[in-house]
């Protein structure tokens, strides 16, 4: 009995984090950013033939074809 006891308190004890591993590149932008501060957000241009082909997903319906005909 005082097995199955101790065995629900060791499911439910959190685990340690792992510490995580040590990585120059990481280390050199967060100090960038602490003296330049955070990179500006970048401006994304639509792509023009993209937009062309997400708008043609579907068939056009009889009754939009009816509308467009008038």
């Amino acid at each position: 009995m005082s097995q199955a006891r101790f065995a629900d308190r060791l499911s439910t004890v959190a685990k340690k984090k792992k510490p995580k591993k040590f990585s120059a590149v990481q280390a050199v932008k967060e100090m960038a950013r602490e003296r330049i501060g955070a990179p500006g957000t970048e401006q994304v241009v639509p792509d023009l033939k993209k937009k062309r082909k997400s708008s043609a997903k579907h068939k056009p319906t009889l009754g939009q074809m009816l509308q467009e005909g008038e």
